[in-house]
């Protein structure tokens, strides 16, 4: 038996293998079969070629656990070592100075395995000692057997093997005795192993008799060699495609439609990429694309490989030319990667048109789920938005698709304002706003559907795309002046009539709500009473609400404003009502007014022909103590009118049906309003 110390420059390797690599320390099963497969690809050239004459047999790679003897034992029947290889491959660790090594990577963790040959020291990680029993395919060669304990010390010695190839023997350590359980295991494997090319058995089947589960002698295979993206699109068909998504994610509906890549040059890439139905939670989606290279697991987060919309993809992606341990900075700065990413962009965008043109009805039906995924691209990838603008759809309130080109000469001529302004209108909730939608609708207007989590940001972008295009909600203004044009309409009541109607109109609603009455002189037949809200103040709020970074506007409570129509006739009939009852005291008090601020006026223009400091302090306060009269006996009037639109119930119901038809309308007020219905009745 013969004996040595490993061919590094420092002692410590394995202490830093097991420090650096502690987060990791799960790949150590991922990089020992990764070993044992290219041993048995290499082996299976060989033959092919002619180098190797001997029986292939069965190829299987076995992977075992013994949980009394703390051990797990890889095992396959590839190309084997020689006593030299063994002393080449695992003595003399393929880098020039391990002090450089050390240095470099000390602060990288990711960046350890993978690199110089150590993906097989990865086994250390776990284990107390490592053994590795080995025969070589070629002519004549003896078996060894390597042994270490993690130190640079190791122990090379010959033994007895039949067969060739290689077991790689891991004495677990206590730290790592979770590795031990079977079903640790079989979940690495199907994570790490799922897609190899080479068949990976782990335990036995098992089937249902006489009341038990039992062992069938049969190996149970975890892995499928040849999934569907290693195969020509050719040789596929939809239900392939179909049932390799649910290979992949066995809960769930069929997808809508897939992209199978295929790049040779300028980089290797294979793949297949699933666009999920998708209806409003992003994050629920994301981490669903797995990435490979060489049909090896490397991780489920590709932020870095992919554009951070496409990650809302489902599928898989296979790179040679992706290192299996992917570090955020390899990621950012490598070319490969970037044009990989640019390129699946372009792929993902090709594919969608492709569809929209050659069977747009089928693209309308898969449209609200493929809607999230498609805006999210639109508003975070400029090079995407620029393709996705000729299939990007709009739905209006019937249900009914358009292309952005399509709507915009649908609507052009009976929606441009007296600006030359293009007013896209929308409702996000059909159901809510129906009674604004069904004004808009009456006077020969489209109204677009846009209930989308991310259509805020949408029509932020596209107010900025589309050349003099504002979009608008049907609920934030009166109909009339949704879409202002030149034609005005005059008001039945006076100034100071609706002036007084405004504190008629001043009744409590909601204490978390702030509405402001105003007066807009509409149509006689429109409502008495409506209720809008300003449509830059909810926009800015429903960005604060999904994190666009407006939080100030978030804070501020919801503010609406309750429109008065001065020409509609149970207005006029409640100013009517309103001189009848309180005529008589209105009159006094402006008369009053009248007086006081004549008085004011007179004072102010005195003060006027003299200069500030030739003013008495006397008459400074006789006409502080005048304002002040003035503004008690405003007040008083105020109260004279709201007390009046307190006991008033018809002012009150119109307010309520106002709200009703907003949908906001809720709990006691609503039962309220029910039982001053039925009294007014």
């Amino acid at each position: 038996m013969e004996t040595g110390k490993i061919g590094v420059t420092t002692e410590n390797i394995f202490p830093i293998i097991k420090k650096f690599l502690y987060s990791d320390h799960e790949i150590f099963l991922r990089e020992l079969i990764s070993n044992a497969v290219d041993a048995t690809q290499k082996l299976r050239t060989m033959a092919a070629v002619g180098d190797y004459k001997g029986e292939i047999g069965d190829t299987t790679i076995r992977v075992s656990v013994d949980k009394k003897k703390k051990t797990i034992k890889v095992s396959d029947s590839g190309i084997g070592m020689t006593r030299e290889e063994v002393d080449k491959y695992l003595n003399q660790i393929a880098f020039s100075s391990a002090n450089d090594f050390l240095d470099k990577y000390k602060d990288q963790s990711s960046a350890i395995i993978g690199h110089f040959g150590l993906g097989f020291y990865s086994s250390f990680m776990v284990s107390d000692k490592v053994e590795v029993i080995t025969k070589s395919y070629q002519d004549g060669a003896k078996a060894v057997k390597w042994s270490c304990d993690g130190s640079p010390e190791f122990s090379i010695e010959d033994i007895e093997k039949e067969t060739i190839g290689t077991d790689v023997i891991l004495y677990i350590d206590k730290e790592s005795k979770d590795f031990l359980e079977e079903k640790k295991v079989d979940q690495l494997l199907k994570k790490y192993c799922k897609f190899l090319p080479v068949e990976i058995a782990f335990g036995k089947e098992t089937e249902w008799k006489d009341g038990k589960s039992v062992e069938t002698g049969k190996d149970k295979i975890i892995n499928n060699t040849k999934p569907a993206w290693t195969l020509k699109p050719a040789d596929l068909k939809e239900d392939d495609y179909n049932k390799f998504y649910h290979e992949l994610y066995p809960s769930g509906d069929d997808p809508l439609f897939y992209i199978h890549l295929n790049v040779d040059y300028p980089f290797k890439l294979t793949g297949i990429l699933y666009f999920p139905k998708i209806k409003s939670n992003i994050e629920i989606q994301k981490n669903k694309i797995q990435l490979y290279s060489n049909q090896v697991f490397v991780t489920d987060s590709v932020e870095g490989i992919v554009p951070e919309f496409l990650t809302l993809l489902h599928g898989v992606l296979d790179s040679p030319d992706i290192p299996l341990n992917v570090s955020r900075s390899y990621l950012q700065s490598d070319s490969n990667v970037k044009k990989i990413s640019s390129h699946i962009t372009k792929k993902v965008a090709d594919r969608l048109n492709d569809i929209f043109k050659n069977n747009r009805e089928e693209f309308e039906k898969k449209w609200d789920n493929l809607k999230l995924f498609i805006e999210y691209g639109m508003i975070t990838e400029e090079k995407f938005y620029e393709k996705a603008s000729k299939f990007s759809l709009l739905k209006n309130t019937d249900d009914k698709y358009f292309t952005f080109e399509e709507y915009e000469k649908i609507i052009k001529d009976n929606q441009t304002d007296k600006n030359k302004t293009l007013i896209y209108l929308y409702s996000t909730n059909k159901t809510d706003q129906f009674t604004y939608i069904e004004k808009a609708k009456n006077k020969g207007y489209d109204v677009l559907l846009l209930d989308g989590q991310l259509d805020v940001h949408l029509i932020n972008q596209l107010e900025s795309k589309l050349k003099d295009t504002r979009f608008v909600r049907v609920d934030s203004d009166v109909v009339d002046k949704l879409i202002q044009k030149d034609e005005t309409r005059e008001s039945k009541l006076s100034e100071e009539q609706k002036d007084d109607l405004k504190s008629v109109f001043n009744v409590k609603v909601k204490s978390k709500e702030i509405y402001n009455v105003v007066f807009e002189a509409l149509d006689e037949n429109e409502s008495p009473v409506i209720i809008t809200q300003s449509e830059f103040m909810r926009r800015m709020k429903d960005m604060s609400a999904m994190g666009g970074g407006m939080n100030f506007y978030g804070e501020l409570p919801d503010s609406y404003n309750l429109v008065v129509n001065p020409n509609h006739q149970i207005i006029n009939n409640i100013s009517e009502d309103l001189q009848i009852q309180e005529g008589k005291k209105l009159t006094e008090n402006n008369k009053e007014k009248m007086k006081i601020k004549e008085e004011i006026t007179f004072m102010e223009q005195e003060h006027k022909k003299k200069k500030p400091d030739e003013i008495s302090q006397l008459e400074k306060d006789d006409l502080e103590k005048l304002r002040k009269e003035l503004s008690a006996v405003e007040n008083t009037r105020k109260n004279i009118l709201e007390s009046y639109g307190a006991g008033n119930k018809v002012v009150k119901q119109l307010i309520d049906l106002a709200l009703l038809a907003n949908n906001m309308l809720r709990g006691e007020e609503l039962s309220s309003f029910v039982k001053r219905s039925v009294e007014l009745l």
